[in-house]
């Protein structure tokens, strides 16, 4: 499990800090984000499951950064892999052949169920998007793409047009083939549910009437986030995954999973899609948890069906990263890693044993909290001004002075949060040991008595 020491930074390590800071503010431009409205936190250290920010301070990181860093921060394995692999062979163009490479794309393809049985590796999440789409089009003829409101896909021109969440709105010009619909939430039901069956069969039926609407023939792929991670990790309810494969074989259209943040153990299982048993989706898209971004890597797991449509016809898309030898060589020791020292089976028995009765209990103590929802290392905590109305503490798509407050106040208690719109998430790495997990929830056990003093009387 997760360790690290509680020595102190080294002065020479603060006053790198502050430089970094300063060249930062001058010179680094911030994704999402107006950029003289921000103060971003130095980090001058990070080890196991904790960072040390700009003013020496020792945080727990529940965020795992961007829900990436799975195996937690400088495994030593991993550190040496890449070590290693610079030593040997730093880069390569990707028509070569590498060791690392291959090794990386067997081992992925030994982990993905059904015959998803090779692997086409891309520089993160958003591209693998972005060419899992080109495949099913190119597969099918066919060009629109399906996807769920509160999603999020990436950042580049067509995985933001696919995402469904609110960053797409400025960047949604109508013209990238994309059509959204509701997946199930029943929480705050688009469906005037009152039961996890009711909403499941009628997010069924809504899909299937969006399709028949606008023409079956049209609809190359449906993209769904397998658990729906920076959205809220709203756990499908059971049978809503099969019954979506269920009609994508009933119209010819493709079924992307989108595993890029609920891959690769964050659920308790390899992938999220295992939850679902028996649904194999024809292409997986993957990133952060498979070298837990220790160097940037993703990539698209393909079916056996659609990698022969492009067996005796050039597939019309590249990278030169595609592959890279020190990524894939630190997903090789990802994996192995993972697999020794039962990370996966650790978040599956801290969601169990842990997030999910200790974020219970916080919730029937806290007025402020709406819902606990998710599993493995994979949770969210719904805030709301008011239980009855179900009232978010911040406004979709923005934030709050009140979960401004909140954040600040975990960071001054030692918790590095991850926070969106009204919720904070739980997503530690997934090797922290319960003494931290149990810290960690005693942290927001604190934090949420601010949140109450939010809510209506």
């Amino acid at each position: 499990m997760s360790t690290a020491t509680e020595s102190a930074v080294t002065e020479d390590e603060l006053a790198a800090g502050r430089r970094a800071y300063d060249l930062d503010r001058r010179h680094v431009f911030h994704s999402w984000s107006a950029q003289k409205q921000i103060k971003p936190m130095t980090v001058t250290k990070a080890e196991g499951s904790y960072v040390w920010d700009g003013d020496g301070n020792r945080l727990l990181d529940f965020s795992s950064q961007l829900v990436n860093t799975n195996i937690g921060h400088q495994h030593p394995k991993v550190v040496a892999a890449i070590q290693e692999q610079a030593g040997k062979l730093c880069t390569i163009a990707p028509q070569y052949v590498n060791d690392a490479r291959s090794e990386a794309a067997r081992l992925v393809s030994e982990l993905t169920p059904g015959n998803l049985d090779t692997v086409f590796f891309t520089n993160g999440g958003a591209d693998a998007i972005e060419h899992a789409i080109r495949m099913a089009r190119l597969h099918t003829g066919r060009y629109k793409v399906l996807s769920a409101y509160r999603s999020y896909h990436g950042g580049t021109a067509l995985a933001i047009n696919v995402t469904g969440d609110p960053r797409r709105l400025a960047n949604d010009y109508g013209n990238a083939g994309t059509v959204h619909f509701h997946a199930p939430f029943l929480y705050r039901t688009q469906f005037h549910s009152t039961t996890e069956d009711e909403e499941c069969q009628r997010a069924l039926e809504h899909l299937e009437q969006l399709i028949l609407l606008d023409g079956p023939a049209a609809f190359a792929a449906v993209v769904l986030e397998s658990i729906p991670g920076t959205a809220g990790i709203m756990v499908p309810p059971p049978g809503y995954l099969a019954g979506v494969r269920e009609l994508t074989r009933k119209y010819g259209i493709m079924f992307i999973a989108d595993e890029v943040m609920a891959g690769f153990g964050r659920s308790g299982k390899w992938f999220a899609i295992e939850h679902a048993e028996g649904v194999e989706p024809d292409l997986i898209t993957f990133a952060k948890g498979v070298n837990s971004g220790y160097v940037p890597l993703g990539g698209v797991a393909i079916s056996d069906e659609i990698a022969a449509t492009f067996a005796d016809t050039a597939y019309p898309g590249g990278l030169t990263y595609s592959g890279h030898p020190l990524a894939c060589a630190a997903a090789v020791a990802t994996i192995g890693a993972m697999r020794d020292e039962g990370m996966v089976e650790n978040a599956a028995r801290l969601g169990s044993d842990v997030f999910g009765p200790g974020l219970a209990e916080l919730a029937e103590r806290h007025p402020s909290v709406g819902e606990i929802r998710g599993t493995g290392a994979f949770w969210a905590i719904e805030l709301v001004k008011n239980r009855d109305t179900r009232e978010p503490l911040a406004p979709y798509g923005g934030s709050s002075p009140a979960m401004n407050e909140l954040i600040a106040a975990c960071k001054e208690r030692g918790l590095l949060p991850f926070a969106n719109f009204n919720r904070i998430h739980v997503v530690p790495p997934l090797n922290v040991s319960e003494e931290e997990a149990r810290t960690g929830l005693g942290i927001l056990d604190e934090v949420l008595d601010i949140a109450d003093s939010h809510t209506a009387e």
